[in-house]
């Protein structure tokens, strides 16, 4: 089973960064406050560049968004799996990925993608017809959280039958369902499928799946908002995983 740690790790700071390099850790990705005031952050970005590993300069509001440390660090290290890896690479990882169908507005597929980044997810898959510049809404609403974890845009069926020959479970989440989340293991290779408000998961991808999990709802209002839905299972992910590797 997956470890609660999660694929990937920030690292904040000078020190931590220079021990990473030391380390030959694998660090995938550094975000860089602009004329970083830090007089050991310049020679770091030489020993990163001679590493081959990418730098991006930031602004502060990123840094304050991002960063873990308060005050926020002028410098950010990524480690772990590398985010611009395959789909075949991603599919074949021991966590959870998440596909999301048919849903409309690309504010709310950021904020699901986000969502799962945040959980630690291996990889996103979308499928819809945004055109490009509603992709880019959507990543700019995820934080960019494609520069952590990889972002596919395919067809869904597509990405489930690959996920299944890959070895993950493929779990829904919709009304249909009669399995609440904490009555089901959603640790391993899993494949959470969640469609939109409207649509929801078209049937052929239903009848995909090896189960389908519904959220409890007490309230007259018949749903909950995407993010909301997502969370609550994965957070429950989580809480199983902290069961079987406390920390």
């Amino acid at each position: 089973m997956a470890d609660l740690r999660a694929t990937r790790e920030q690292l904040a700071g000078a020190d931590a960064i220079a021990a990473a390099l030391d380390r030959a850790l694998p660090l995938r990705l550094l975000l860089v406050r602009r004329e970083p005031r830090d007089a050991r952050i310049p020679p770091l970005l030489a020993r990163a560049n001679d590493a081959g590993i990418p730098v991006r300069e930031t602004s502060d509001a990123s840094l304050w968004r991002l960063s873990k440390s308060d005050p926020p660090a002028e410098i950010l290290g990524l480690v772990g799996d590398d985010p611009a890896r395959s789909r075949a690479a991603a599919l074949a990882g021991a966590g959870a990925a998440w596909l999301f169908v048919n849903i409309a507005y690309p504010g709310n597929t950021g904020f699901a993608v986000r969502c799962a980044e945040v959980s630690g997810a291996d990889a996103c898959f979308v499928d819809n017809s945004m055109a490009h510049e509603g992709k880019r809404e959507a990543l700019r609403a995820s934080m960019r959280a494609d520069r952590f974890m990889p972002v596919f845009w395919e067809d869904a069926e597509l990405v489930a039958a690959d996920a299944r020959r890959a070895g993950r479970r493929i779990l829904a989440i919709e009304d249909s369902g009669d399995v609440a989340p904490w009555e089901q293991d959603l640790r391993g290779p899993t494949l959470f499928v969640v469609g939109g408000e409207k649509h929801g998961i078209p049937d052929g991808l239903l009848r995909m799946a090896d189960c389908v999990l519904r959220l409890p709802m007490l309230g007259f209002i018949p749903s909950y908002n995407l993010q909301a839905a997502m969370a609550m299972v994965a957070g429950e992910r989580l809480r199983q995983l902290a069961q079987e590797h406390p920390v």
